[in-house]
């Protein structure tokens, strides 16, 4: 590919519809929302699972997750109601490619967090 084609392809666009949909899908909560229902869960058995997530932010999450079609709501009938929420087969599609990232995540850490250091004291010297 040629510098002046990769310039003007769309998926660099404001406006390309991919940069919301990697916004919604490629943040952290939607990732562990999504390697948490390995499973179906209600909702409180996701909120325990994804310790530090509030309770607004799990919502919108599973909202943003449901209306891209990655995972499915269910209302649940009995004594006590309850939601359960479960990866649709184009959820599950991103289980792989997500594992691949947070392997190499767990992979890298320790060499992130030394690049971490080494910049942040770099930026505290040229503070000074």
């Amino acid at each position: 590919m040629n510098e002046s084609t990769s310039e003007n392809d769309p998926i660099y666009r404001a406006d390309c519809p991919s940069r919301v949909i990697l916004d919604q899908i490629a943040d952290k909560w939607s990732m562990m929302v999504l390697a948490v229902l390995s499973e179906p869960r209600r909702f409180n058995a996701i909120k325990r699972r994804l310790d530090g997530v509030t309770q607004r932010v799990l919502t919108q999450t599973l909202r943003k997750l449901e209306r891209n079609g990655m995972v499915t709501r269910r209302v649940l009938d009995g004594r006590v109601l309850g939601v359960e929420y479960a990866l649709t087969p184009l959820g599950r599609s991103l289980q792989g490619p997500f594992s691949i990232l947070f392997d190499w995540t767990v992979e890298n850490i320790d060499v992130i967090q030394d690049c971490q250091r080494s910049y942040d004291a770099r930026e505290d010297r040229a503070a000074t």
